[in-house]
């Protein structure tokens, strides 16, 4: 099959197409998708280029998020046949011709593969960090970052809970949070002054979405580092930080999936790639300036 592959850790120019990589199969409890579309995640590019620390010992498939068609089942596996279309996260890498699942819910009919191919992480991690800060109806939650991913889905989701979100993003970005029903300020310098005067009986909770080193701010605003949970700062000055060890919400990848499809939250791709641009949507993504998600069309 094709694949998108690299043999050493490096910038985006050691990714390279290869047609002749060994398909993998659905073993017990997986299944195997014809992919059609893979997200690119921050998570990708940082191991590509050897900042996540991971030695690269043998060539190795970049991608974690993708959608396709189900073609096959493995053993064990129910609620899902040949045929079906799906999104999920892969074991073994995404940007591929085919990918095994390890998780994976039935793309709504309403998404675009390429839509599908965006949501898993995301979903996955919004969920899953609304769920740590117990964000309720009435409070008033803090995102920073609130334009990328991540914090674009968590932002909405609170808003769906009935909570008060106010996110940080670049100026560029504030039509679409206001859009969204998010109230945006700045990000950098006087962030806890604009947010107080932004929400003068005080907020809740926060969500670091981005790093940048906004976490101090954020529990200053909140007047406790328990009520602050960071996916980004793994210096995070006492706010609790998850990077899914301590369980994953793995239900959010159905859930937001829907979400969407209703129209009732939205992630929008804003960049599509074929294979043999894989370097570009990396350095797309690296940036920080993709505007919404990146995604490389394999079909």
């Amino acid at each position: 099959m094709r694949a998108v592959r690299y043999r050493a850790t490096g910038p985006s120019s050691v990714l390279r197409v290869d047609d002749d990589v060994p398909e993998p199969h659905a073993g017990p409890g997986r299944i195997r998708i014809a992919v059609e579309a893979a997200g690119v995640n921050a998570w990708d590019w940082k191991v590509r280029s050897g900042a996540a620390g991971i030695a690269v010992t043998r060539p190795r498939i970049p991608g974690g998020d993708a959608a396709g068609v189900v073609d096959e089942v493995g053993d064990g596996v129910t609620g899902v046949a040949v045929g079906d279309a799906v999104l999920g996260v892969t074991d073994g890498g995404a940007t591929a011709e085919h990918a095994v699942l390890t998780h994976w819910a039935a793309k709504p009919e309403a998404l675009s593969f390429a839509v599908a191919a965006g949501l898993p992480t995301p979903a996955e991690t919004a969920v899953r960090a609304l769920g740590l800060l117990g964000v309720a109806a009435g409070q008033v939650l803090v995102v920073g970052g609130a334009a990328g991913g991540v914090g674009l889905v968590a932002a909405q989701l609170a808003g769906e809970r009935g909570a008060r979100v106010i996110g940080t993003a670049s100026p560029a970005r504030h039509d679409l949070l206001r859009r969204l029903g998010i109230t945006p300020t700045a990000y950098g310098d006087g962030l806890v002054a604009r947010v107080r005067a932004l929400a003068p009986d005080g907020v809740d909770r926060a969500l670091d979405a981005a790093g940048h080193g906004v976490v101090p701010a954020l529990i200053e605003l909140t007047g406790d580092a328990a009520h602050v949970v960071s996916i980004a700062d793994f210096s995070a000055h006492g706010a609790r930080v998850t990077d899914g060890g301590q369980g994953r919400s793995w239900h959010a990848l159905g859930e937001v999936a829907a979400l969407v499809a209703a129209g009732r939250l939205e992630l929008p791709v804003t960049a599509t790639f074929p294979m043999a641009e894989a370097g570009a949507a990396h350095d797309l993504s690296e940036s920080g300036h993709a505007g919404g998600r990146v995604v490389i069309l394999v079909r």
